[in-house]
């Protein structure tokens, strides 16, 4: 067994698990259910549980989700966060109901835009307070701060992100809130590594959950993962991890298995790590399936676009594919090529360039059309 120095984060309890101060490092997984099916909900936080995952997130995007939600709590003994979305305000609602609550400053301006991010973040941690609850500043590549990205140059993508999450930190720190921790995710684990550990020299105390966002499928989205993971917990960097797999739903807890898995190996010492990820072949990144997707052909999409654009391999070209409108829009804007789904259309772009929206069944052969004349082009 390696010996870890691990940082010195303060303590924060989620239910009945604790994360920081040299406890065991947490694994979580999300619910790929829809929220207001309470049962299949119910079904996949136990299956999730009873796989080994210390903590469990539901995405509660409307009242009726919330609703729903007080009642997946009575028939379940996991330890819950809930994802706030882009309404703030449903936090008094939920947190009678759960351990954690999960919020995006990126997405604190889609409601009230009159009032200050300030002024929200103190109700929710209000709210958090008064119901014994943690809370996660949870800042994503794909939904930053739009008054952090104007900050920085269009080729800088960690500072925006660093330069939030510290300001969030300063401003929980100065309402007295100290039972929160800070996740700061992006599909590129080179990114996730160069944030993450900036963010720890800034802030050793505050907890970190890790992890590497639309990782895509296994297997090459744990590989993903584990590269980030390797080059972080080994410096004693991460309290809490997840790993984000694009798989159907019965298989969500091979999330679990899978981080369990990375720990353990990098405990016994057993790592494959190498820091440059850039490598001059196709890259296809997936978000994970959640209960955000309004369709789950998402998830066959995503397995036909690998297997369609295999004759692609050895060009450096990014494609992403995206389940949801939440998260779609802004975080293909980075990739070469992007998909983000809805109820019954495939939305296309080149870069943040909008193609158009397809069927389903015609999307593939759009975006064959668009590789090839990327290829075509950079030949």
């Amino acid at each position: 067994m390696i010996n870890i120095d691990r940082n010195p984060t303060r303590e924060v309890r989620i239910g009945n698990a604790v994360i920081g101060n040299g406890h065991p490092i947490a694994v979580q997984s999300m619910t790929a259910t829809h929220t207001q099916d309470i049962d299949a909900t119910v079904q996949q936080v136990n299956s999730l549980a009873d796989a080994g995952a210390d903590v469990v997130r539901i995405a509660v995007d409307s009242h009726r989700d919330a609703t729903a939600l007080a009642e997946i709590r009575q028939q379940t003994t996991a330890n819950v966060s809930v994802d706030l979305q882009e309404n703030y305000r449903l936090a008094e609602i939920v947190a009678p109901h759960v351990d954690k609550i999960r919020y995006n400053p990126g997405h604190l301006y889609h409601l009230e835009r009159e009032k200050a991010w300030q002024e929200k973040v103190e109700y929710i941690a209000d709210v958090a307070g008064e119901h014994n609850c943690a809370i996660r500043v949870g800042v994503n590549c794909g939904s930053v701060d739009p008054d952090k990205k104007e900050k920085f140059g269009k080729d800088d993508s960690v500072s925006p992100m660093l330069e939030s999450a510290i300001d969030h930190c300063q401003h929980l720190d100065s309402l007295g809130f100290h039972q929160y921790c800070v996740s700061l995710k992006d599909s590129d684990p080179r990114l996730v590594i160069d944030v993450n550990q900036r963010f720890a020299e800034q802030r050793p105390d505050v907890p970190l959950h890790l992890g590497v966002t639309e990782a895509g499928m296994p297997p090459d989205g744990i590989i993903k993962t584990r590269i980030a993971f390797e080059q972080l917990v080994s410096k004693g960097i991460g309290d809490t991890i997840r790993v984000s797999l694009t798989v159907p739903n019965d298989r969500k807890p091979e999330e679990i298995v899978a981080g369990r898995s990375i720990l353990h190996d990098i405990g016994e010492g057993r790592v494959r790590s190498f820091v440059d990820f850039g490598l001059d072949t196709l890259n296809i990144i997936s978000c994970p399936s959640c209960s955000r997707v309004e369709n789950e052909a998402f998830i066959d999409l995503a397995q036909r676009v690998k297997e369609m654009t295999s004759y692609a391999e050895q060009h450096a070209i990014t494609i992403a594919i995206m389940g949801c409108r939440v998260n779609g829009p802004g975080e293909t804007d980075d990739a070469d090529l992007g998909l983000w789904c809805g109820p019954n259309y495939v939305n296309l772009k080149r870069g943040s360039e909008s193609i158009g929206a397809f069927p389903y069944d015609e999307i593939l052969s759009k975006l064959k059309d668009e590789l090839d004349v990327i290829i075509n082009n950079r030949a």
